[in-house]
């Protein structure tokens, strides 16, 4: 079964009202032609060069296991939904077919991530979830990317989950962090889950319950033998003192010290100079305290002793651009192609195909959107997750979509890996039968 929170039997209750109120009024009006909607973004957010798609074919998966058992259906029954409509649902079952771009790989503005087909009321009910899913895991393994990115090989740890937006999102955080190469996370539940490596340090609390900042160090490093020592709550330097005195008197093992606020260049470089004087180069230094890619970089720029950085509120709340402009449009109906023109909001109608393109070194230079039965060189991203109603792929391996997402970043030009906006962005173009086929959408329409 498909991890999920809340409960399976209640998915079906997690969509906006407007969702079941159009899907009886297909139902009742007898509409049943096959649908086609895509799920894509317009503008990339905040200083973005790309995005990372996760979590779209984990969402097929779930909705395969989508029902509505009795007590929801009771539920629902006071909300003055017919009987008829009633018994649909509570006989539902997703019938129709997802194709999915893979999880890691990069995607751009217009892009599918993926693409829907089934009786219009069945893919109208899943607007919601599907948005709500992707968006999410989406947003935060993009954002942890560029934190990685930032650290240039430095190990970066999860320390977000108190200040996350609900316990969900903090849990399904750490399916994305996988992804984006996130070396492990302090989140129990999160860790488990997902299998990303548990690592936690202390907090301040636990060295101001003690008299003495030794006594609160040997007490935990005796219980937590190669444990990390927080050293910022006096006085950093002359907590580290104490560190050096507890190995090299008392033959403590301690395994790293972290530095949670301060000035974290010039306090890193001074206690890597007290533990290498002391002999004790194996002890690594950590920092945390309001991190970002922008302050990493600034971090790894300066060349400060840094072993880890502990990221937090910033990447966990993605601060800086907290949401994407994704729409889940209506793109054919009963065989017909079908499209919104609202000005500043392009739709393309119909199936498509994302193609990706490399040079001769391998390298991305682009890619192009096509009608989903032509043919290009390069490589297509869109493939058929689910049919007839069920998985037709094994669920998405996170190791190998961090793979794939490294791969990909490693391809991308230069200027586009930085953590501010690129001067040019990313080329994505429209296949001239994509764009003919728009033009004599929108001339057709009423």
């Amino acid at each position: 079964m498909t991890a999920v929170w809340p409960r399976v039997d209640e998915l079906g209750l997690l969509t906006d009202l407007y969702e079941l109120n159009m899907a009886q009024a297909y139902h009742l009006d007898g509409k049943k032609g096959e649908a086609l909607f895509s799920l894509f973004y317009r503008v990339l957010p905040g200083q973005r060069n790309y995005v990372v798609a996760c979590g779209q074919e984990h969402a097929a998966r779930l909705i395969t296991e989508l029902r509505f058992p009795e007590e929801q259906v009771r539920r629902l029954a006071p909300l003055g939904f017919r009987a008829e409509f009633l018994d649909w649902l509570a006989d539902f079952r997703f019938s129709g077919e997802v194709r999915a771009l893979p999880e890691g790989a990069l995607v751009f503005p217009q892009e599918p991530l993926l693409e829907l087909r089934a009786p219009v009321a069945e893919g109208q009910l899943l607007e919601s979830l599907l948005m709500n899913y992707v968006n999410l895991e989406t947003l935060l393994a993009s954002k942890a990317a560029r934190v990685v990115r930032a650290a240039a090989g430095t190990p970066v740890l999860d320390f977000g989950m108190r200040r996350m937006h609900g316990l969900e999102a903090a849990w399904r955080s750490v399916r994305a962090y996988r992804v984006a190469g996130i070396g492990a996370t302090s989140n129990v539940l999160g860790g488990l889950s997902f299998d990303l490596p548990l690592r936690g340090t202390m907090a301040h609390s636990y060295i101001q319950s003690f008299d003495r900042e030794i006594d609160a160090f040997r007490r935990y490093a005796r219980d937590y033998p190669g444990t990390t020592l927080l050293v910022d709550t006096y006085d950093c330097l002359a907590a580290v003192d104490k560190v050096i005195s507890l190995v090299r008197e008392e033959g403590l093992e301690v395994g790293a010290v972290r530095i949670d606020s301060g000035d974290l260049v010039a306090q890193a470089r001074a206690v890597r100079d007290k533990l290498d004087g002391a002999g004790l180069d194996g002890v690594r230094v950590v920092v945390s305290g309001g991190l970002d890619e922008w302050k990493v970089a600034a971090l790894v720029a300066s060349g400060a002793p840094i072993d880890g950085f502990g990221v937090g509120t910033e990447m966990g709340s993605v601060a800086d651009a907290p949401s994407l402009d994704f729409a889940y449009k209506l793109t054919e109906y009963d065989g017909r192609p079908r499209l919104k023109a609202s000005p500043g909001k392009p739709v393309y109608p119909s199936a498509k195909q994302v193609w990706r393109q490399y040079d001769g070194e391998g390298r991305l230079v682009g890619d192009e959107i096509t009608a989903a039965h032509e043919e290009r060189h390069g490589e297509p991203l869109l493939r058929t997750v689910v049919a007839g109603g069920e998985p037709v792929v094994p669920p998405p391996d996170p190791d190998a979509a961090r793979e794939r997402l490294r791969r990909e970043l490693a391809s991308l030009p230069a200027p586009l890996l930085g953590t501010d906006r690129a001067d040019t962005p990313y080329p994505v173009t429209f296949s001239e039968a994509l764009e003919n086929l728009r033009r004599r959408t929108l001339d057709s329409l009423p």
